[in-house]
This record gives structure tokens, C-alpha cells and sequence, in this order.
């Protein structure tokens, strides 16, 4: 068997994940920008593109990042959502992190940046808790 056909037996690679960003408006109160999948380096522009939309169409309003489908999330994401939130912040906005699954939550803790955003368990709570201030 020749090499070419032996790299034509192997099984297809699964393609790389693929970061799936969804939005959904909350009138007159905010933008929950959902990511579904993974963030790593090759997902890093469309996160980048999908955060900017999200804050250039909501100015000075409260942005949520869903975090509830987001089964990976190295530094290369960690890195966006931080300039995310220093975007946000000389906006006038806010930027919050809602319902991070066990593996992003021990990111945001292992690097210490846990503290620097506001975390809620899930996008009902972080909406209730920015309505009562």
C-alpha cells in the first residue's frame, strides 16, 4: 500500500470545533450575546467580530455573555473577553459573564481573572441582579 493511500484510508478528522455566537435582544434592557462550542486560537476572529457587533449595536447598555454552551475556552478567549470588557467599560456599558460550565470557570479562577468580571450562575440572574441596582 502506497502512503497516498494509506493517508486515504485513515478516517476524515473531525472537523475543529466551531464557536457558534447567537444574540438575543432583551428590550430596553440588554444584549445577551450567547457562545455556543469552543474558543481556542482558531475561533478567535469570530469571537472578536461577534463581540464588537455586540457592543457597537448596544452602546451604553449591558452586554451578557451566555457561557452556558461553552464546553472549552483557553486564553486566546480569555484574552477577547477581557479587552471585550475594557471595550465595554469606556463605552459606558457593562459586560457580565453568565452560567460558565466547570471548565471556564476554572480558567477564570486559575488565571485569577474571576475577579476581575462580574459572574452570575445563569442570564436570569445576572438581568435580575442588574435590574435591582
Amino acid at each position: 500500500m502506497s502512503v497516498e493511500q494509506l493517508l486515504r484510508s485513515l478516517p476524515a478528522e473531525a472537523p475543529a470545533p466551531v464557536l457558534r455566537p447567537t444574540v438575543v435582544e432583551v428590550p430596553g434592557r440588554a444584549r445577551v450575546l450567547r457562545l455556543d462550542g469552543e474558543i481556542d486560537l482558531d475561533q478567535r476572529r469570530l469571537l472578536r467580530r461577534a463581540l464588537e457587533r455586540a457592543l457597537r449595536a448596544a452602546p451604553a447598555r449591558l452586554l451578557v455573555l451566555d457561557l452556558s454552551r461553552l464546553v472549552f475556552c483557553d486564553v486566546t478567549g480569555l484574552n477577547e473577553l477581557l479587552r471585550a470588557r475594557e471595550e465595554a467599560e469606556a463605552a459606558g456599558s457593562g459586560l457580565v459573564l453568565a452560567g460558565p460550565l466547570p471548565q471556564t470557570a476554572r480558567l477564570l479562577e486559575a488565571t485569577g481573572t474571576r475577579a476581575v468580571f462580574e459572574v452570575h450562575d445563569s442570564v436570569a440572574d445576572a438581568l435580575a441582579h442588574r435590574g435591582r441596582r
